[in-house]
């Protein structure tokens, strides 16, 4: 758990430093609340998020002995946000089928080599299915991420429909009794019909032609893009059933806090963050531990 922490140092330095600052002032009257609010926008929290922590603040400040107290009443309203999310419970059925997607860009790839080498360590039977046909040399990065993972891969030709070898891997799991299917999508922009229609298509297929499989879909988010991911997670949940959140880069940003928007918003919950490049920097999400991180306790 240490590379979370070390992941949001850049948000700490920015949240936790200001507070600092802003506490050691003694009791929090209006102005210092209004630096305080800005403060949490600019970590990307999000003015709801902001103003249900300065609101409580507002009522409790009065009872606060000092800087501790202030963070603890901040780090209990920031957990709360987020638990009001459902914790996320896999789906019933065999295998587990999950349709891994997002923009182009966030580390889609690489985030499902971390997450078979992770769920193979775990014990299960990992097999990867290459559905993002048409990008050049996109097979075969997922070939070589499974070849570090020690995970088998279904692939087809280039240009080959993208169902089919979804199908296709689903079939292969079922006839070798596999755990798990990650299926690799193509990145897509968010705004392109077209391509949101191809995903539906992934989905359709697996969910009328595979009884019995457990079918999900897990949207991976760049941590780095702040509240524009909220933006991308809105679209993609309204076009698909998506039923969890992996953030990437959270080793190389300041606007962490992303995650406390995006869950309140959607009600969709972040299962795992990506913490770094290796095969082995993904973690479970973990809200006590996240806030902790945050606010440099």
């Amino acid at each position: 758990m240490q590379k979370l922490f070390q992941g949001l140092r850049r948000t700490k330095e920015r949240l936790f430093g200001s507070l600092q600052g802003i506490f050691s002032g003694g009791a929090l009257g209006a102005d210092a609340l209004e630096e305080l609010e800005g403060v949490l926008l600019s970590a990307d929290l999000g003015p709801e998020a902001a103003e249900r922590i300065i609101e409580r603040l507002r009522k409790q400040a009065g009872a606060a002995a000092g800087p501790g107290d202030y963070r603890r009443i901040i780090a209990e309203e920031l957990l709360s946000i987020i638990r009001e999310t459902p914790a996320p419970e896999p789906p019933k059925g065999r295998p587990r089928v999950i349709v891994v997607v997002g923009v182009n860009g966030v580390g889609k790839t690489s985030t499902i080599g971390k997450l078979a080498y992770l769920f193979k360590n775990e014990g299960h039977s990992v097999i990867l299915a290459a559905c993002d046909t048409f990008r050049a040399a996109a097979v075969e990065q997922l070939e070589l991420w499974a070849e570090r993972a020690g995970v088998p891969i279904v692939r087809q030709k280039s240009g080959a429909d993208p169902a089919a070898v979804a199908f296709d891997a689903v079939q292969s799991a079922k006839a070798k009794d596999a755990d798990i299917v990650i299926v690799d999508t193509a990145g897509r922009l968010h705004t392109k019909v077209n391509l949101m229609d191809e995903l539906k298509k992934i989905f359709n297929v697996l969910s009328t032609r595979m009884e019995g499989v457990g079918l999900e879909s897990w949207l991976v988010l760049d941590a780095n893009t702040g509240q524009n991911s909220l933006r991308q997670a809105e679209a993609f949940t309204a076009a698909l059933p998506v039923s969890g959140l992996v953030l990437t880069k959270l080793d190389s940003t300041a606007k962490g806090g992303a995650i406390v928007t995006i869950q309140r918003n959607l009600r969709v919950p972040v299962i795992y963050v990506g913490v770094g490049e290796g095969l082995s920097d993904i973690e479970r999400f973990d809200p006590e531990l996240f806030v902790s991180a945050m606010l440099g306790e």
